[in-house]
């Protein structure tokens, strides 16, 4: 039963009843509209808002037309799809099915004294006084479910924020993890290799010309220790702090240089005019935004424009977008796509957004990414003035 019957349907069930007990109006049309109000309050929640409300001022319209119209102390339940749509819209809405209440309310109006209505009469009076209570009602209902949403947005957004934190906070803490390892593992891996740099040369010194085979495999042996020393020093750049040169440095001066070193990418750049300078390391800026430029043009479609976007928040920040085009990231790499060694390139590494990051953590800023499968990816940087 409790599947079907939650526990305030059960207290509408009671609250029609005693209604349908203790009402003076006992004509079977009056009783059956009692009926079917109770069971569209049960199934409120279920229908869409507009039509449940609709169907509850016809109910009370046939209620109060078999129970003596106008003079029916029945309009009182006129109030329940007043404050539906008190609940359920907003004050345009509200306004809208408290005037249809009414309505329905005049709809019963009849011609006092010599076929005219007179308001200031005793009968006139307390329709007018009906009226005003039913529009003063919508609008106090109104004003407290507004307020009541406006509490649940500011909590919902607080708990996005909260979410966003303790996520950058976990990030954080794996990136320092496996920063240490990084940086002893990288120390350890240099010495071996230095050795192998070493004899590879040597041995393509020593080995006679007519041996191409053994020329070769000694290049190979170079070539790939160089590769990986490369490498190394990349695990190096994301392990080590940063010493950051920190001056007030333009943001915009940042990106356009970020740009020109990034040739035959096509971008669109919308800047916030009047945004003050940022307290930071210029080179590793440029770095970031270099990196993310990149990332959003190789993720976009040929010929698809990368768009720039800078503002400032009202928080004393400032907010960088990169936008890109395309085919978005799958929701479940959100999680892991700052994560050192995580990529879906064949063949990335997965280092460069992890450094990004740790960048721009270290300038007391944050970065994030949204991402639409389909339509595209944002990243946004955000940075302290």
């Amino acid at each position: 039963m409790s599947r079907y019957l939650r526990p305030q349907d059960i207290v509408w069930l009671v609250a029609f009843a005693a209604i349908a007990i203790f009402s003076p109006y006992r004509a079977p049309q009056v009783l059956w509209s009692l009926a079917a109000l109770a069971v569209l309050q049960i199934f409120d929640a279920r229908m869409s808002p507009a039509t449940s409300i609709l169907a509850k001022l016809a109910l009370i319209w046939v209620m109060l037309y078999y129970g003596e119209r106008i003079q029916s102390g029945l309009w009182v339940i006129l109030v329940l799809p007043v404050i539906s749509a008190a609940t359920r819209f907003g004050l345009l809405g509200t306004t809208i099915f408290s005037v249809l209440a009414c309505l329905v309310n005049a709809s019963f109006l009849r011609l006092i004294e010599n076929d005219q209505y007179i308001p200031w009469d005793p009968e006139g009076r307390e329709f007018v006084l009906r009226m005003i209570i039913l529009i003063v009602v919508g609008f106090l209902v109104n004003q407290l479910a507004e307020a009541s949403r406006r509490e649940t947005r500011r909590f919902q957004e607080t708990a996005a924020k909260l979410e966003t934190a303790v996520a950058q906070v976990r990030r954080s803490e794996r990136l320092a993890a496996l920063g240490q390892l990084t940086a002893g593992l990288a120390h350890e891996l240099r010495n071996p290799l230095g050795t192998m740099k070493t004899s590879a040369e040597l041995l393509s010194r020593n080995v006679s010309k007519e041996s191409p085979i053994a020329q070769e495999m000694a290049s190979y042996i170079s070539t790939e220790v160089d590769r990986t020393n490369s490498l190394i020093t990349r695990f190096l750049d994301f392990a080590r702090p940063q010493h950051l040169r920190l001056e007030p440095v333009d943001i915009t001066t940042i990106l356009d240089q970020a740009i020109q070193s990034l040739p035959g990418i096509e971008i669109y750049k919308n800047y916030s005019p009047g945004i003050p300078p940022v307290k930071a390391d210029a080179e590793l800026l440029e770095r970031v935004f270099s990196n993310l430029i990149l990332n959003a043009a190789q993720a976009s479609p040929k010929g698809a424009v990368v768009t720039v976007k800078t503002q400032l928040l009202d928080d004393n920040k400032v907010e960088i977008c990169v936008i890109d085009r395309g085919s978005g990231i799958d929701p479940k790499n959100l999680e892991s796509i700052f994560n050192p060694f995580f990529t879906t390139k064949p063949e990335g590494v997965g280092l460069g957004l992890a450094i990004c990051s740790k960048i721009v953590d270290e300038h007391g800023g944050h970065i994030t990414v949204e991402s639409t499968s389909g339509e595209g990816s944002v990243f946004h940087v955000i940075l302290p003035l």
